[in-house]
């Protein structure tokens, strides 16, 4: 079908029409010819613009079938203009303008339409002489000129799951807009047509109320997201944790909860979460009081053992203490810092290397090896370790997916040491970084999380229920 293609024949109409719109998703609708008002309108509620300034766009919803609220059919497009239109009572309306395809029979042609609530009309969609070409024919007595469609088998559910995707609005909480990471993600749902807007979260601030909870950020109240990416940095994890319990109120979907990255923050709640899972994980201690050094000591092992600060991350305040002695002293050193900290077994048959598994939305999408740098234990990047691409077995891909679920977390970086007793996890990432993994297996992780998002947020249209038979 050849789009702005007509024949020497004249195309009537009359003056109501069966038309689909399908870039918007709406295969059906009851559509009023109106010759005598200039531009074409379409029914639209929740209209909301967003997007940079350059490329605007609008979303807005539908209800296609009169008196039928129940089905709702969610759009996006690209603003053209915004212009006032004067209806028939006479009103002025600043209305948003978009431009679609609408095909009536077998002829299909782009239309310019503005959006307006049309609710209490039985006509969805008002087609006005702009729209009409020099071959088409408007009969003022004739009706459905052209093939009639019916709402039951355009609008059944499997119809409605198979609209076309619309365009996502999606807040990355993070302070370091130019990390890899965040650019990544901006870069990525932009090239997937998303508009991508990165948050400093330590520059929103909440009302907390029960009939409207806000968040506001830099004296305006932020818009509604379809997604938060949380990317809450070790240092803010409280007040991070804050706000995305904030967009949790308000019903925003966050791809991790707050308090999967609470606990796996936690290095302590951490391990007593994996504990209750049965997630097999190095043999950890902790105490509160310093009578207690050498039984905690003994709880793991002989040395060496690893001695970790509880918020320690990328591999900083964790010492390996090669003999009991040492293991004494740092200790010893660590308390008189009134610093909170645990010990662990350490794993010595990995030998410097553990599995990084990327896990979203329930599945491991890559997994690398990392190797300490010479002289080093720990295989952080950061600190200087390599890495490159690993086969890993059924057992640690089950491990992986297992931990990432013990946190609620759609999107996690598991750690796992290999050990003679099977996979341990070292330590669950709620906000794993992205550099690493993309670079080692060429994979696009950030496009994978994105279709996880998508699955997850654009709404399964409401199923139509039927009355049961006496």
């Amino acid at each position: 079908m050849s789009d702005t293609t007509f024949p020497a024949a004249p195309f009537t109409l009359g003056w109501e029409e069966w038309a689909a719109l399908p870039a918007l998703g709406l295969p059906a609708l009851k559509v009023k010819v109106d010759t005598g008002a200039r531009t074409s309108a379409l029914h639209a509620f929740d209209i909301e613009p967003f997007g940079p300034a350059e490329s605007p766009k609008v979303r807005f919803s539908i209800h296609p079938v009169p008196n039928r609220n129940d089905i709702v059919i969610s759009c996006s497009a690209d603003v053209v203009d915004r212009r006032e239109v004067t209806s028939s009572n006479g009103e002025t309306e600043l209305r948003y303008v978009i431009t679609t395809q609408i095909e009536m029979g077998e002829r299909r042609w782009p239309i310019e339409v503005t959006l307006t609530d049309r609710g209490t009309m039985q006509y969805r969609m008002l087609l006005g002489r702009q729209a009409l070409d020099e071959h088409m024919v408007v009969s003022p007595t004739d009706s459905f000129c052209q093939p009639e469609l019916d709402y039951d088998t355009y609008y059944s559910r499997e119809i409605r799951e198979a609209v076309p995707p619309r365009a996502l609005r999606i807040a990355v909480l993070s302070r370091e807009r130019d990390t890899y990471s965040t650019s990544r993600l901006v870069s990525e749902g932009e090239a997937r047509g998303h508009v991508v807007e990165v948050i400093d979260t330590t520059r929103c601030y909440m009302a907390i109320n029960a009939l409207s909870p806000e968040i506001y950020y830099d004296g305006e109240r932020l818009p509604r997201y379809d997604a938060v990416i949380p990317r809450i940095g070790a240092s803010i994890t409280s007040y991070g944790t804050a706000v995305i319990r904030q967009f949790e109120t308000i019903g925003t979907f966050c791809l991790n909860s707050s308090e999967g990255i609470t606990a796996s923050r936690d290095k302590l709640r951490a391990h007593q979460v994996l504990a209750r899972y049965r997630i097999g994980m190095p043999t950890t201690a902790f105490a509160n009081s310093p009578k207690d050094t050498d039984n905690l000591i003994a709880l793991v092992g002989h040395a060496p053992i690893i001695v970790k600060l509880l918020e320690s991350t990328q591999g900083k305040g964790v010492v390996l203490a090669e003999t009991k002695k040492a293991a004494q002293s740092v200790i010893s050193a660590f308390r008189g810092l009134k610093a909170n900290f645990l010990v662990q077994h350490f794993v010595k048959e990995a030998g410097g290397e553990d599995i990084r598994c990327l896990v979203v939305g329930g599945k491991v999408i890559a997994a690398i090896k990392r190797t300490a740098a010479a002289g080093d234990f720990r295989s952080n990047l950061h600190l200087g370790g390599s890495a490159e691409v690993v086969k890993i077995s059924k057992e640690e891909r089950d491990t992986a997916i297992r931990a990432a679920k013990a946190f609620n977390l759609q999107m996690a970086g598991v750690d796992l040491l290999r050990s003679n007793e099977g996979p341990k996890v070292l330590e669950v990432n709620s906000s794993p970084g992205l550099e690493g993994v993309e670079t080692t297996t060429k994979k696009n992780v950030a496009g994978l999380l994105y279709e996880e998002i998508e699955r997850r947020v654009r709404p399964v249209p409401a199923k139509k229920t039927r009355s049961k038979k006496a």
